[in-house]
């Protein structure tokens, strides 16, 4: 079925500056398309057009009247107004703007306008307090189709890069009218049948009217629409990318032999610990997808210090025993580093089997270890590998395509095993992960005791520190102290940095009668490794016992003898990556504490901040946290792209079970190829998968 594209250049676009065009581009818009997928996030009711004699006060409506006087005032404190009379047929009213001079220059005498707005009482007389307004070339009776920002619900959008929502919503308003003819000759996405099965509206008419709807329930009803079809998009791509996965063969094949088993054994129980039953659970199923000629893909969810890396060291023990290497690879040299400890230390009575470590500070150029574990190092240097049997990625939301994809070609069809600690509702998992096959690992290890949290108010701040101070000078004691990132971004900046250091040195005023070896010290992510990593080793080794730290140690910082937690800022993170620094104590026998800090009298934090003090479960915060906060905080934070849905939410349990039953028709009956503009959308999505790369 040919499908008639808008895939028009967004150098096209009429009257448009090639600034405004350099912004759209920084969007990640292009084309004609890209644009109308930017969708509104509200909307504002300017519909109730009234003429003058007919407006009340506080009322929201829209005048259309001509311009009259248009002149700028000063008052006494040098605020400028720019006082515009408007006059219909029936009176006049006054317009006031503030300190916007320039639109004078715009607006004419005798000129007709558009003004939505509120209706204010001032003294004896009424005027109207603009919202949106704009000049109308015409005087005939007024068609709403042609009014862009009053007279009718208005979207707004999100603005960035320097575009306002005004001029993003001129935009799209001139792609529905220009394209209005080719729009309707777009043939339809999906199949008839499912469009009248799931009771959907035309897509043609779900796009015009997600932008310029002419109510709300027309608006609601776009959004279904939409919605459907980027969910249907996302499932169908994984639906395809497991059923390519299945008809691949493995490069390397396993075995597994009644000796095989027998060492494998002898391993699980020479273990210091005993395997839960979750971890138990999760071996069998890794086990019988290496067993196959088709690789694994599996995806494996487990709560911070839930025990992933044994169960992943177990995996590459049969890569081993099968004379195969295995590839570990963490987002972080300290992530990197702890699992070399780790992996190293539980495989220490085994003198064949080789554990190296390769990272940017760690230029370790030998390829004869039967598990490397490494940094994108691993990607970046000219490391020719023997057989790899087994690539691990930890943390894997923290790659990109391209570098998964380079770590996949260090080997011919290996085995894939990806892990997280970031906890998913199991709904979401399905949704993003449908490629995958799914393990998850709940059930904590023995003897390990709930963290516990308290919210802590400002009042009670110093009693904190105070208590803090006792547990360390009594019981030697270890304490973490985060500090927010600063700005809205992944990476450390400057600014967040020289603001840990300002709390780094208030804190050693705090703390400076605690008479310890070494009281405090600082560390965060543009520290030279071998700086990170001597200031992890002093404080794994009890050689200090307060670290102030930014979130570098969200992930995969083992340290045993730390069991206290305070985060300062704790607003500012997401309750996924609370749970994470949470994390970060409570991995020994002994009671472990966490401390919230906020200076923010909010209360929606409050409320958030105290479910996160009284629930430990990761998922149950997750999903707290999606209907609350958005996907982008699951992750941590949403300059990831790592969940870019544009409209559909990933609340919405019951569409995403119907575009699954839509999907799983779809399969059954049709061919993808003969679906053009759904081909094209499936392998826009493909390209993104973590199982495909």
């Amino acid at each position: 079925m040919k499908h008639v594209t808008l895939e028009i250049p967004i150098e096209n676009l009429p009257a448009t500056s090639p600034v405004t065009i350099c912004k759209l581009k920084s969007l990640g818009i292009n084309t004609y398309s890209d644009l109308l997928n930017y969708f509104p996030y509200r909307y504002e009711d300017y519909s109730i057009i009234s003429t003058i004699d007919k407006l009340q006060q506080e009322e929201t409506v829209t005048v259309i009247g001509k311009i009259v006087e248009a002149k700028n005032q000063y008052t006494r404190n040098g605020l400028r107004i720019q006082k515009v009379i408007v006059a219909d047929q029936t009176g006049k009213i006054e317009v006031n703007w503030f300190n916007q001079p320039y639109l004078i220059r715009l607006f004419k005498i005798g000129s007709t306008i558009s003004v939505a707005g509120i209706v204010r009482q001032f003294g004896s007389k009424l005027t109207l307090e603009p919202k949106e307004y704009e000049i109308i070339n015409f005087d005939r009776s007024i068609d709403r189709n042609i009014l862009k920002h009053t007279g009718r619900i208005i979207p707004i959008y999100s603005e960035k890069k320097g575009l306002s929502t005004k001029t993003i919503r001129d935009k799209i308003h001139a792609i529905l009218n220009s394209t209005a003819a080719v729009m309707c000759r777009v043939a339809e996405m999906l199949p008839g049948e499912i469009i009248s099965f799931n009771n959907l509206s035309d897509e043609h008419w779900a796009y015009r009217q997600i932008h310029f709807p002419d109510n709300l329930n027309f608006a609601n009803k776009a959004k279904e629409r939409l919605s459907f079809d980027e969910l249907f998009n996302l499932q169908l791509a994984n639906n395809l990318i497991k059923k390519e996965w299945q008809k691949e063969r493995v490069g390397n094949k396993f075995t597994l032999d009644s000796n095989s088993v027998q060492l494998i054994n002898r391993l699980i129980n020479s273990l210091p610990f005993k395997l839960t039953n979750d971890q138990n659970k999760v071996v069998k199923e890794i086990i019988n997808d290496l067993k196959k000629i088709i690789p694994m893909n599996r995806f494996l969810q487990g709560d911070v210090g839930s025990g992933k890396t044994v169960v992943a060291s177990i995996a590459c023990y049969l890569s081993f025993l099968n004379g195969y290497q295995s590839i570990i690879m963490a987002p972080t040299e300290i992530l990197a580093q702890q699992h070399y400890e780790t992996i190293k230390n539980l495989f220490s009575k085994l003198d064949t089997l080789k554990v190296g470590l390769i990272t940017g500070s760690n230029k370790n150029k030998k390829n004869n270890y039967s598990v490397i574990i490494g940094t994108h190092a691993l990607l970046n240097q000219k490391l020719k590998l023997k057989q790899v049997g087994l690539v691990i990625i930890d943390e894997q939301h923290r790659f990109g395509v391209n570098q998964r994809a380079l770590l996949k070609e260090k080997a011919l069809n290996p085995h894939l095993l990806t892990m997280t600690a970031t906890p998913i509702p199991r709904t979401v998992a399905l949704t993003l992960y449908g490629e995958l096959d799914l393990s998850y690992i709940e059930e904590m290890p023995r003897g390990r005791l709930p963290v516990k949290t308290y919210f802590v108010p400002k009042t009670k701040r110093l009693a904190c520190y105070q208590w803090i101070k006792l547990q360390v000078t009594s019981y030697r004691s270890q304490v973490f102290i985060v500090c927010p990132l600063i700005e809205e971004s992944e990476s450390e900046t400057l600014k967040s940095i020289k603001a840990a250091k300002i709390e780094f040195e208030n804190l050693k005023k705090i703390f400076t009668d605690v008479e310890t070896r070494h009281a405090l010290s600082l560390l965060h992510g543009r520290m030279k490794s071998v700086e990170k990593d001597q200031v992890m080793s002093d404080f794994k080794n009890k050689k200090i016992d307060i670290l102030v730290s930014t979130p570098v140690v969200e992930v995969g910082i083992d340290i045993p003898g730390a069991t206290i937690m305070l985060i300062e800022g704790a607003e500012r993170f997401g309750l996924a990556q609370l749970h994470q620094l949470r994390g970060r104590v409570g991995r020994s026998d002994k009671q472990s504490y966490c401390f919230l800090f906020s200076e923010k009298k909010d209360l929606g934090i409050s409320e958030r901040l105290n479910f996160f003090a009284k629930n430990n479960n990761g998922n149950k915060l997750a999903e707290y946290d999606l209907k609350s906060r958005g996907a982008g905080n699951i992750f941590g934070i949403e300059q990831h792209g790592f969940v870019n849905l544009k409209i559909a939410s990933l609340t919405d349990y019951e569409l995403i079970n119907k575009t699954k039953k839509a999907v799983e028709y779809f399969v059954s009956k049709y061919d993808i190829n003969d679906w053009d503009g759904l081909n094209k959308k499936v392998k826009e999505y493909k390209g993104k998968q973590i199982s495909r790369d």
